[in-house]
């Protein structure tokens, strides 16, 4: 890991002094919240149910995809995925699929899925992880875009893909992110991760689907295992397709998603806090569907703010800042805590450079927002609108200063909570991470 001694910083602002703390509430914002009460018996029943030759998987060498995305229960489900395939009497195990992340090592990639309980022990079943991939196949386009598979998967009987289904967070397209990138991206590993990025987010929404029908026409993949989760980051939607039904299905499931995806209920403030990014979050740390800051352009107008302050990591990002470069300010903590080189092994491997630039730093949080008020153009320093949140999956409860309540008073999914009061700030001037309710 590579970490740097950022120094205290001070430097003269004009009329910093003259910049109060706003007034601040705690709301609520209501979503749909419909969600599997019972992940391992939903999940039984989709596998028991859907199409396939039970007879033929005896004794089968079986790949499980384990991806870096965060999925509430995501042990419980590998598991179950384990279990019921040796109650057939296959003989499974579990790959690692997730491009570059986790530092693009192997190392990397086990201490991204033992971090979310994803263990030899726990699954009792083997886990190969190997960077190693072999080309299974080749897209007739201009420049003959390779199709890459796990060594593990690809020497394996069948494979079975299991990932979240989602927005993505560089394009839109008809599949984005979920089963199909899975065997575009996830499974290439590092090397055609590298590759595929190499061509641009642009092509990403073309290039998809052109590869997984590939990789689908190549290896056989026995089944896919989509999984969707609601504004409240609990599972609402889990899916099994067979072979045949992959494809669609992840545009089902996307739509799904859609539908289901948490969006601030209110728009065009001046600071937007973010109290934690990861990796765990999305793929940019902070999901561009909701801040309308992206790598890519096309987010633009889903949520405007003039200044974006992240306070920190998630400790399942596993100290990588991708998408920290997306802030204008930040705080001298947070920059301690960032493994760089994971940081930039990420960045460059989807060429996304900018995402790592090193934004505006302050000694604390204090000065951090202070800064970031003050720096909004055309902003109101005695009443600005500022909003924070604890991260872009948990939209659900927030804070928003006094300006925005006209925004939201009198709506049927909002609940005002708590308010009006100011942020409590330590001896160090830092805040804590925002609390949700029980």
């Amino acid at each position: 890991m590579t970490f740097f001694d950022f120094p205290e910083i001070h430097f003269p602002v004009q009329g910093i002094e003259d910049v109060p703390m706003p007034k601040m509430y705690r709301i609520k914002e209501k979503y749909e919240a419909d969600k599997i009460e019972d992940i391992k018996a939903h999940l039984t029943a989709e596998l028991d149910n859907v199409k396939l030759d039970k007879d033929w998987i005896k004794g089968k060498s079986i790949a499980i995809t384990v991806g870096s995305r965060g999925i509430p229960d995501n042990a419980l489900m590998v598991r179950t995925i384990c279990d019921k395939l040796k109650e057939w009497g296959a003989e499974p195990f579990i790959v690692p699929a997730m491009g570059s992340h986790g530092g693009g090592t192997v190392e990397g990639n086990l201490e991204v899925i033992n971090g979310y309980g994803v263990t030899e022990e726990a699954m009792g079943v083997p886990i190969k992880a190997s960077m190693e991939v072999v080309k299974i196949g080749e897209i007739a386009d201009a420049v003959h875009t390779p199709v890459y598979c796990d060594k593990y998967a690809a020497e394996a009987d069948g494979i079975i893909l299991y990932n979240k289904v989602k927005p993505h967070t560089d394009f839109k397209g008809y599949v984005e992110s979920g089963l199909c990138k899975m065997m575009a991206i996830g499974l290439a590993k590092h090397y055609g991760c590298s590759w595929f990025h190499q061509q641009g987010f642009d092509t990403f929404a073309e290039r998809i689907p052109l590869v997984a029908k590939e990789f689908l026409a190549k290896k056989n993949v026995i089944l896919g295992v989509a999984v969707v989760q609601n504004a409240y980051d609990d599972i609402s939607d889990i899916r099994v397709f067979a072979h045949d039904d992959i494809f669609e299905g992840d545009h089902e499931m996307l739509e799904i998603a859609r539908k289901r995806f948490p969006r601030m209920k209110f728009d065009n403030i001046d600071v937007l806090i973010i109290d934690q990014i990861g990796k765990n979050i999305s793929g940019e740390g902070a999901d561009p569907n909701v801040t309308g800051r992206g790598f890519m352009p096309g987010f633009e107008d889903d949520f405007h703010c003039k200044k974006l302050v992240i306070r920190g990591l998630t400790e399942q990002s596993h100290h990588n800042a991708c998408g920290l470069g997306l802030a204008d300010l930040t705080t001298r903590r947070c920059l301690q805590s960032v493994d760089w080189a994971s940081t930039w092994i990420n960045l460059t491997t989807n060429t996304c450079v900018h995402g790592g630039k090193i934004p505006v730093y302050q000694n604390n949080d204090f000065e951090t927002i202070r800064l970031a008020i003050r720096t909004s153009a055309r902003c109101d320093f005695n009443n600005p609108r500022v909003a924070r949140i604890l991260n872009t999956l948990t939209l659900n409860e927030l804070e928003v200063s006094e300006a925005v309540l006209p925004d939201i008073q009198g709506r049927d999914d909002i609940e005002i909570v708590e308010g009006p009061y100011e942020f409590k700030f330590d001896a160090d001037g830092y805040m804590e991470d925002f609390k949700l309710s029980e």
